[in-house]
């Protein structure tokens, strides 16, 4: 891979001189941002060139970290090709609010400093990531509510993120999905999957230690539920189930394994016995029936 270049619009506290994010306009155009924390002389806004000269080095600085999920949200490079080790402690926490990025401890002289200003002041995060639509807009998606959706996110074309779906960074989809789940960081979903209302994937973060969760393409995650092992393509986890690696899997037969040994594994539905409340896994000859292709004509 070539090196990758961009020049972004960053913000720094006055202060300290700490970063507090970088916007990295598509196109690389010089693109000047201006906020009512910056008209106050809360926070300074400049430019600023930054090189990407290999995918697998750890991120050097703030500036690094922001150019890499401004890649990963413009689709440049898919979940786990780019190294965010350290990631976290080069970010600072940030309260983005509606007057623009200042540090947690700068909220009461930017409310000071707001009084003869007609503005309310709206403070929607506190967080060392904010949300993606402030920084990318992707094409051909649709995502009901933006603050469920961290910059780093990977939504491909057609994909659809219902009021309740939650994509973090370094995650996403790789096909025309339907997000109503949470789609935790490391996670890849394969084209033509459905993340049901309210269900989960272990993810690399929070305990999810290194093991990479990927669902595979026309999966269904039902409603409720979870897993913590990868899925193959045309499977089936039933609504309120939860499949963990360590969770004892009945087949058909009688046999009983560790869901683990069936990470990956493709055509399989796994259900809960509703008479013995054994977790069941069953093989499966055909797809579930699909996405409905209206709802995915973003």
């Amino acid at each position: 891979m070539s090196a990758i270049t961009r020049t972004g619009h960053r913000y720094r506290d006055t202060a300290s001189g700490k970063t507090l994010d970088v916007w990295f306009p598509q196109g690389d155009e010089r693109i000047a941002r201006h906020c009512l924390a910056e008209t106050l002389g809360l926070i300074a806004g400049d430019f600023v060139t930054v090189t990407l000269s290999s995918p697998d080095a750890a991120p050097a600085s703030a500036e690094d970290v922001y150019l890499r999920l401004h890649l990963l949200s413009e689709l440049a490079f898919r979940p786990n090709t780019l190294n965010l080790e350290g990631a976290f402690g080069l970010l600072n926490n940030v309260a983005w609010t509606s007057a623009g990025p200042v540090l947690p401890a700068r909220v009461q002289a930017l409310r000071a400093q707001l009084q003869d200003q007609a503005h309310v002041l709206q403070i929607p995060c506190i967080d060392k990531f904010p949300r993606m639509t402030d920084y990318v807009i992707p094409e051909g998606v649709r995502i009901a509510d933006a603050d469920r959706v961290r910059l780093g996110a990977h939504l491909s074309p057609g994909t659809t993120v219902m009021h309740e779906g939650f994509c973090n960074f370094n995650a996403g989809t790789l096909g025309a999905s339907m997000v109503e789940g949470r789609i935790s960081a490391g996670v890849v979903v394969g084209d033509g999957s459905d993340i049901g209302g309210s269900a989960s994937i272990m993810g690399t973060l929070s305990g999810g230690g290194r093991e990479v969760i990927r669902i595979g393409e026309r999966c269904l995650l039902g409603a409720n539920a979870g897993i913590g092992i990868s899925l193959g393509d045309n499977c089936i986890v039933e609504a309120g189930c939860y499949v963990t690696a360590g969770s004892r899997v009945t087949f058909p037969d009688g046999k009983v394994v560790k869901a683990l040994e069936l990470s990956g594994a493709s055509n399989l539905l796994y259900r809960r016995n509703s008479q013995t409340g054994a977790l069941e896994v069953v093989p499966r000859n055909a797809a579930w029936s699909g996405l409905n292709a209206a709802l995915h004509k973003n």
